[in-house]
């Protein structure tokens, strides 16, 4: 979702009698102490029957059709997601479906609902400026690891793997999946001695090879911020071959951390 090109359509949106739109932030956060037995269904069920109450004493009837239309539908959208929710719901809706809007956030909101000409897109704007795009570059040696995110929802992860026989990076997309220990025995550790020595005599060498890659992919995702996370000696020399400027370099060691968990320890 390319959330600057939404809100751009939703702040052209200026609706006339009877067509309205239905703007709805919902706090569904479990870890909220004020949601812990759901009560967010409470004040979803208030918060639509408050406007439905109002048009029944002073609405038209066109209008009251309308308002009926979009309540299906955001009952329906709930009935349908309600299991996949984590922090927010966020949704804005017409009863003829001209404007439809309708995400579920890792992010929190203040439940507030609105039947206006206009979508009201404060809560959504201030969520944008917390947490526009962003990349998360976490190196561990031979293995870099790319998050893409945006309003605390993971987008996409890529990964960097070296080939120590061919010094090529094999790029992979998805989860990272934890690479067999060595092991502890005498012929590993010096095996693991002697693949420490060469990865600190040929770190800047295979990172600058690898810099412009990741570039490409940051232009691509269209990052607005990105923070290296690692060893600080390799963030160093990622970060010197680097067109794109770290926000913050963040010296712990993430790689294999999941990768919700990542976001939060870095971003929010």
């Amino acid at each position: 979702m390319d959330l600057n090109k939404e809100i751009k359509k939703l702040e052209a949106v200026h609706l006339e009698k009877p067509q309205k739109v239905f703007t709805m932030y919902l706090n569904t956060d479990p870890s909220d102490p004020d949601q812990q037995g759901g009560e967010w269904k409470i004040h979803l069920k208030n918060g639509l029957n408050n406007f439905e109450s109002y048009l029944q004493e002073d609405g038209d009837s066109d209008e009251k059709r309308n308002y009926w239309a979009v309540k299906e539908k955001v009952e329906q959208f709930i009935e349908e997601n309600e299991q996949h929710f984590a922090k927010s719901v966020v949704l804005f809706v017409t009863g003829d479906e001209t404007v439809w809007f309708a995400e579920r956030f890792q992010m929190p909101v203040k439940t507030e609902f609105y039947w206006e000409e206009t979508p009201v897109l404060d809560q959504l704007k201030e969520m944008q400026n917390t947490f526009p795009k962003t990349g998360i570059i976490l190196t561990q040696k031979n293995q870099i690891k790319l998050i893409d995110a945006e309003l605390g929802t993971l987008n996409d992860t890529q990964l960097f793997e070296l080939d120590l026989d061919t010094e090529d990076w094999r790029q992979h997309q998805g989860p990272h999946r934890a690479q067999p220990s060595m092991g502890s025995g005498g012929a590993k550790t010096s095996k693991r001695d002697q693949f420490q020595e060469r990865f600190e005599a040929n770190r800047y060498r295979w990172y600058k090879s690898v810099a412009p890659k990741i570039d490409k992919l940051a232009k691509e995702y269209g990052w607005e911020r990105f923070y290296l996370v690692g060893d600080k000696e390799e963030l160093k020399d990622l970060q010197d071959n680097m067109n794109k400027e770290a926000d913050d370099m963040i010296n712990k060691n993430l790689l294999d951390h999941e990768e919700m968990h990542v976001l939060e320890e870095v971003v929010q």
